[in-house]
């Protein structure tokens, strides 16, 4: 890289090396030319017109990518299924959400891109629950020019790891919901439970196949669970009866169905006596009563993974501990918070 004076009539298709700035009293001051800004003939009575007859100018050498390519190609790199770029704005390239969706970061390629020198890039949390056209990462090179090099080895970490980032559309599940105990069942009380099932469901596009009520006896739960799949339930939520007292039963019926249950009990709070199950694909939710008094709760962060196509483990609910405790802010934020999220 070279830097030289070079007269404004012979700047067309040059690099200018800094800021140019223009001062108008009472008006405007600013840079009407940013540093990295290549000169094209409209500029040149603008520059005249500031009093600008040479420019301090740049010239690459062979192997050194400018920051707006280097921007791009970054950009074009680390974005995968369903985003979208827009920029370079000043050498970053911004990516966006295609579609509502949840977001999914490869960590350790990520962590790999951002030990190369002088390249950064910066994403929301892993697994997080995003709209169309969310902001999801941003990236960049840190100089004006950076050398071949560092942004092929970027480009291979990417090719390497096949993605970076990604974003799994919501798949279409049609959810059988049984709402368990006696005093919903002979009508002591009012159901609150389904209505807060019913509105989570419907917040991403799911529909209900059916709702169903069921006492707090062991055999029924498992009977109108299994009713349900055959019916053509993709996706249960039992609610209610988690907990450890003689009349819970709701972890026994879920065990009697037949189904696998891969964790019962999670490190979260709200919703530490939760169950994971699956009968062949069809994930089963055992939901505690915690859901119907809290806006965000481990429903909020384990549904969305199971509706973009995720199918859970052990491991995967052992990792919620990290940020598995929600603050319980005055006003709820979720999901634009570190609820829940990050692995």
């Amino acid at each position: 890289m070279k830097l030289q004076t070079v007269a404004v009539h012979n700047a067309v298709g040059k690099m200018i090396c800094h800021d140019i700035t223009r001062i108008v009293k009472g008006e405007f001051k600013g840079a009407i030319f940013r540093k990295g800004h290549i000169v094209q003939p409209e500029d040149i009575p603008v520059l005249l017109k500031i009093g600008k007859d040479n420019l301090y100018i740049m010239e690459l050498d062979a192997g050194d990518v400018h920051e707006d390519i280097a921007g791009l190609r970054l950009g074009n790199a680390v974005g995968g299924e369903g985003t979208y770029r827009r920029g370079p704005v000043e050498g970053k390239v911004s990516i966006y959400a295609e579609f509502d969706g949840l977001l999914k970061i490869n960590l350790p390629a990520l962590e790999a891109v951002n030990d190369l020198p002088d390249v950064v890039l910066s994403t929301l949390h892993n697994n997080t629950r995003v709209k169309k056209d969310q902001l999801l990462a941003g990236t960049k090179v840190i100089p004006l020019v950076i050398g071949e090099e560092t942004v092929a080895a970027a480009e291979e970490i990417c090719q390497a790891a096949e993605w970076i980032m990604k974003v799994l559309p919501f798949k279409s599940r049609q959810a059988g919901v049984i709402i368990t105990g006696n005093e919903v069942y002979k009508q002591r009380i009012r159901d609150s439970f389904g209505p807060v099932i019913k509105e989570k469901l419907q917040a991403l596009g799911q529909g209900i196949l059916r709702m169903d009520y069921a006492p707090d006896d062991s055999a029924e739960i498992s009977s109108k669970i299994k009713r349900m799949m055959a019916d053509g339930a993709d996706l249960i939520i039992v609610t209610g009866g988690m907990s450890v007292d003689p009349e819970d039963v709701t972890p026994r019926a879920i065990e009697l169905s037949g189904a696998e249950v891969i964790k019962y009990g999670a490190p979260v709070f709200p919703g530490a006596m939760f169950m994971l199950a699956y009968s062949g694909d069809i994930p089963i939710m055992g939901v505690p009563a915690c859901s119907m008094f809290f806006r965000a709760t481990i429903v909020d962060i384990i549904l969305p993974r199971l509706l973009a196509g995720e199918r859970l483990n052990r491991k995967d609910i052992t990792l919620l501990g990290q940020g598995g405790l929600c603050q319980g802010c005055e006003t709820c934020r979720f999901p634009n918070c570190t609820f829940g999220i990050g692995h």
